[in-house]
C-alpha cells in the first residue's frame, strides 16, 4: 500500500512537469532551434577542417548536438524548484503526506522525460535528413538519452535546492554548461586533444553519454558502450540519491 502511494506521488509529480511543458509551446520551440543552428552551421562550416575517418563530420557531431540538446534541457529544468518555492507550490506540497524522495524522482523523471523527447525529435530529425542511419543503433542510443538526461536533471536540482533566486541559478549554470558540453567530446574525437583535456574529459559525465550515443548510432566510441552504460547509471543512482539528500536539507533550513 505504501508504495502504491509513493508511485502515485511521483507520477502526479510527474505528470505535472509534463502538462507545464505542454502548456509551454514558446518553451518547445526555442528548445529544439539552436541544436539546429549548431548541427547546421558547425556540421557544414567544419566538415573541411575537421576530418573523421570514414565518416562525414556532420555524421559524427550529430550524437554531439543529441547529447547537448538533453544538457541544456535537463540541467535548466531544475529551476523549476526556485518557481514553486517563489509561487508557493513548494511550501503547499511540503505539507503534503508525500515524501521528499518521491518529489525529487517524480520532478527528475518529469524533467528527464522532456529532455529524453526533445533527443529524439533531433534524432528523428538528423536521420531523415541523412545525417546518421536508421537501424538498431536508433534503439541502443535511447538509454543513453535517457541517463543523460536523469544524471543532469538531478544535478540542476541539487543545485537549485541551494538557490534562493533564479538569477543565482542561472549564473552557475551557464558557468558549468559550456565546459561540461566542450569538454565532453561533442564537437571534435577526444583522441586528439592534449592529454589532460583528456583526463579532465574522464570526469564529465556527459563525455560517456554522448560516447554512447556516437557509438551506438555510428560506431565510433572511445572507451566501449558497455563501460559508457554502466559509468552513466552509476552517476545517474548517485545523483539522484544526493539530490533526495540536498533537498531534505534544504526544506529543513
Amino acid at each position: 500500500m505504501g508504495q502504491e502511494i509513493m508511485f502515485q506521488d511521483i507520477y502526479t509529480i510527474w505528470l505535472r512537469e509534463m502538462l507545464k511543458f505542454v502548456r509551454a509551446r514558446s518553451r518547445i520551440a526555442s528548445s529544439l532551434a539552436m541544436p539546429f543552428i549548431w548541427l547546421f552551421i558547425l556540421g557544414f562550416g567544419f566538415s573541411s577542417s575537421i576530418t573523421i575517418p570514414g565518416l562525414p563530420y556532420i555524421g559524427f557531431l550529430a550524437p554531439g548536438i543529441i547529447g547537448m540538446i538533453i544538457l541544456f534541457t535537463s540541467i535548466f529544468s531544475g529551476i523549476s524548484i526556485i518557481y514553486d518555492r517563489q509561487f508557493g507550490f513548494l511550501k503547499e506540497i511540503l505539507v503534503a503526506p508525500v515524501s521528499r524522495s518521491s518529489i525529487v524522482i517524480g520532478k527528475t523523471f518529469g524533467g528527464a522525460t522532456i529532455a529524453t523527447i526533445n533527443g529524439l525529435i533531433v534524432l528523428g530529425i538528423s536521420s531523415a535528413l541523412g545525417f546518421i542511419d536508421f537501424g538498431i543503433g536508433t534503439l541502443l542510443a535511447i538509454p543513453f538519452m535517457i541517463l543523460i538526461a536523469i544524471s543532469f536533471v538531478a544535478m540542476g536540482l541539487i543545485i537549485a535546492s541551494r538557490m534562493k533566486n533564479m538569477e543565482g541559478f542561472q549564473m552557475i549554470m551557464s558557468f558549468l554548461v559550456m565546459p561540461i558540453f566542450l569538454l565532453s567530446g561533442a564537437l571534435f574525437p577526444l583522441k586528439d586533444v592534449p592529454d589532460a583535456m583528456k583526463v579532465i574529459s574522464y570526469f564529465d559525465p556527459l563525455s560517456y553519454g554522448i560516447d554512447g550515443i556516437r557509438g551506438s548510432l555510428v560506431g565510433i566510441t572511445n572507451v566501449g558502450i558497455i563501460t559508457d552504460f554502466t559509468v552513466l547509471l552509476g552517476i545517474s543512482v548517485g545523483m539522484i540519491s544526493f539530490g533526495t539528500v540536498m533537498f531534505k536539507k534544504s526544506t529543513q533550513s
